[in-house]
């Protein structure tokens, strides 16, 4: 168990840091005062330090500046005694090509006046997957990233926090998402590659990992309630900071219960 009153640092991307869950405590990283890192320092009274950004790889966690930001293990230091680090999506371009995909398919709808199957036969031409290399890349970053965070602080608990899942068994194409039966699955796919790499990173570091993935499998888009957002391109619900495919506050509070669960175990 961390003591309370500890210093806790919260590394990671927007699934950690929390776009669209009001309040947004910092507007360029679109980080949320509700995030999960914020609802674990609640419950344990510890001292946050929240460096998590929207859009960051895990060369922004290392050593590459994002925006204004330095590279997030600078807020590390021999006194931390809990890190979280949820990264590695933006290095598979996951959740982007999830969007983009979306987009287009919701923008080309008006192409269904050729009739539904040419139309569907289009769209199932776009892929989503990508090749084994690029997983054990993110499991390779990962596990850089858990090594230098112990070489900073030494005597930190180190959770891997992988991401929850947005296309699970209850999720229909079409109905819940814009994409068709084609397209779909190679999502599910990027997904257990991206759960993947979180767990080779953890079994090569010996680091404790939060399978935020497994938890979530039934709370996908498209499930009776839901942790993460489905996909909207509505500019009034964008313009109030609506972040399509991201965790929602449900999720954010299911991923910190995690966490302090086994941190009380």
């Amino acid at each position: 168990m961390i003591p309370p009153g500890s210093r806790y640092v919260a590394l990671g991307s927007s699934f950690a840091a929390g776009p669209g869950i009001g309040p947004i405590v910092h507007k360029p990283a679109a980080r949320s005062g509700r995030n999960y890192a914020h609802l674990v320092a609640a419950d344990l009274e510890l001292e946050l330090t929240d460096v998590t950004y929207s859009g960051a790889t895990t060369a922004h966690l290392l050593d590459t500046q994002q925006d204004e930001a330095p590279p997030q293990l600078d807020a590390l230091g021999p006194d931390t005694a809990l890190v979280t680090i949820t990264a590695g999506g933006n290095d598979l371009e996951y959740v982007g090509t999830f969007m983009r995909g979306s987009a287009l398919n919701t923008l080309a709808k008006p192409a269904t006046v050729l009739g539904r199957r040419a139309a569907n036969r289009i769209r199932a031409r776009v892929s989503y997957l990508k090749d084994d290399t690029a997983y054990q890349a993110a499991a390779d970053s990962l596990t850089s990233v858990v090594e230098n965070v112990r070489e900073r602080s030494p005597n930190a608990r180190i959770l891997l926090v992988d991401y929850l899942t947005l296309v699970g068994p209850s999720t229909r194409p079409r109905l819940d998402v814009p994409l068709n039966e084609e397209q779909l699955p190679s999502i599910a796919i990027m997904a257990d590659g991206l759960a993947g790499a979180f767990a080779k990173a953890a079994a090569a570091t010996g680091v404790d990992l939060i399978a935020a993935s497994a938890a979530s499998r039934d709370h996908a888009i498209g499930s009776p309630e839901p942790w993460t957002t489905g996909f909207s391109l509505n500019p009034f619900r964008l313009a109030r900071g609506f972040a399509p495919y991201h965790p929602n506050a449900a999720g954010m509070r299911a991923v910190a219960d995690l966490i302090v669960g086994r941190l009380r175990d």
